[in-house]
């Protein structure tokens, strides 16, 4: 099945990030939320982020020709047209749920049912679905339009015409596409990079390490172009432990508990990039405040 037509439930970072990828492959896109100023600050996003490729040459069209291809409504009158619908919503099993439950009642027969979560199984998510079997998960990494893998992964009763349907998809807006072929928590790559990030977490902790040392060593050694810190604050302290708390959740590994400070940090407030303050402070452009 070709997709032509997306519609995106969430005009947050990774909601705008997917529609911007998608409009730049030639995909018609409706983005959907709760609110026009929460849809205008999405479309802005995407307008500065469209504009720095097509500035720096990745993109050949014009500005004008990405933008119109992004519908942003706050209904769904349009959603039955759409060969693939996405939710791109908080990272909370009930919240995806109750958007499976949309796309059963406004989407056509034939539409593919994904989420974005970046953590919790998909088959329970799609468990209250009419068609399980035309959900699976595609799992974007922030941000999106930088980066160039998204996990695809498979719930038990998700059929591999849906599978195939994704890993084309993920083909078409210019990304790699990873099948994951087992409905684990955390899937593949998280289950290695959270593992990681706690560890860094932990040794921070202890007074071992600073921020800045423990994520220059990590840049530096590893030839990672930012270190776990700096990563989770782009992320956003609350997704992240939202992912490990699914993850242990399930599990019951206690590899994957969020450790205390992080735990304090998200229940202050303190969210990363988005919010001004995380592992480290942030301007209002974003940028780093020097210390």
């Amino acid at each position: 099945m070709a997709i032509s037509k997306v519609l995106i439930i969430g005009a947050g970072l990774m909601g705008s990030g997917i529609a911007q990828v998608c409009a730049q492959a030639g995909i018609n896109v409706l983005i959907t939320d709760v609110s026009r100023e929460i849809l205008d600050r999405g479309l802005k996003n995407i307008v500065w982020s469209a504009g720095k490729f097509i500035e720096k040459g990745k993109v050949k069209e014009s500005l004008e020709s990405v933008m119109g291809r992004i519908q942003a409504s706050t209904d769904w009158r349009n959603a039955p047209e759409a060969d693939l619908a996405i939710e791109a919503v908080f990272e909370k099993l009930e919240i995806k749920q109750e958007m499976l439950k949309k796309f059963d009642e406004a989407c056509g027969p034939e539409t593919v049912f994904a989420t974005n979560t970046s953590a919790i199984p998909i088959t329970e998510i799609a468990a209250v679905s009419k068609r399980p079997q035309k959900v699976l998960g595609l799992h974007f990494f922030n941000p999106v339009p930088m980066m160039e893998v998204v996990e695809v992964i498979k719930g038990v009763r998700t059929s591999e015409e849906t599978m195939r349907t994704g890993v084309d998809f993920v083909k078409k807006i210019g990304k790699v596409p990873i099948r994951v072929e087992s409905d684990v928590p955390g899937f593949l790559l998280n289950r290695i990079n959270l593992v990681g990030y706690i560890e860094a977490i932990r040794l921070l902790e202890q007074g071992i390490g600073t921020v800045e040392d423990i994520d220059k060593g990590v840049r530096l050694a590893f030839g990672r172009r930012m270190g776990p810190l700096e990563t989770g604050d782009l992320v956003g302290l609350d997704v992240s432990y939202g992912a490990l708390t699914a993850i242990y959740e399930e599990t019951k590994d206690v590899r994957y508990y969020p450790p205390q400070l992080l735990r304090r940090k998200v229940t202050s407030g303190e969210l990363g990039r988005k919010t001004g303050r995380g592992w480290y402070e942030y301007n209002p452009d974003g940028s780093k405040k020097e210390k």
